[in-house]
């Protein structure tokens, strides 16, 4: 049992670990001006996107194990709003810092932890229903910087999976390198 445990929290860093790469190699692309635009008053920009997750690893993963997901000093709201005067390298800061904190947190755990029961917003959570929660909800959000960014490369995006149009070369080259290794 315990086996499975070990396996789940590196196949959750591995889900985290995969999601910020997607995340930087979108985040890589842009200009500072793409960076922080929406497509209109009412949608996101990267930079608050990034800002939002940054504030919901801290909350969530500060103290993981003892204190709620939802910390006291936590201002949702205002982690969507970007002042005049923010810069690229502060977002990435905080960025980094708080993904450090994830993946320091989930190094941490035990197999034994899973079974813990954590609180987010006072609703009781098993370990591992925290970190599902949380990968769902990062997924959901390194997608809508993908898709921003794609949008605002539009044909200079490099593609960070699959290239269009190349399924069957792809697959070709996989199966070339499985057969090597058998």
């Amino acid at each position: 049992m315990n086996d499975f445990r070990a396996r789940y929290i590196d196949e959750a860093f591995r889900s985290f670990r995969g999601h910020k790469r997607l995340a930087d190699g979108a985040i890589a692309q842009l200009s500072d001006e793409q960076f922080f635009a929406t497509p209109d008053p009412e949608s996101n920009s990267v930079a608050l996107i990034m800002k939002h997750l940054a504030g919901n690893m801290r909350s969530r993963f500060a103290n993981f194990l003892t204190t709620d997901g939802e910390k006291p000093d936590r201002n949702r709201d205002r982690e969507f709003v970007m002042h005049a005067d923010a810069k690229r390298e502060e977002v990435l800061a905080s960025w980094e810092k708080y993904w450090q904190l994830v993946f320091d947190t989930l190094n941490s755990l035990h197999p034994g932890d899973l079974d813990r029961t954590v609180t987010i917003r006072g609703e009781p959570h098993s370990v591992l229903q925290a970190i599902n929660r949380q990968v769902a909800h990062y997924a959901y959000h390194v997608g809508q910087i993908v898709f921003l960014a794609k949008h605002w490369k539009g044909a200079q995006w490099k593609t960070l999976s699959v290239p269009k149009g190349q399924s069957e070369q792809v697959n070709a080259e996989l199966l070339k390198k499985q057969k090597k290794q058998s």
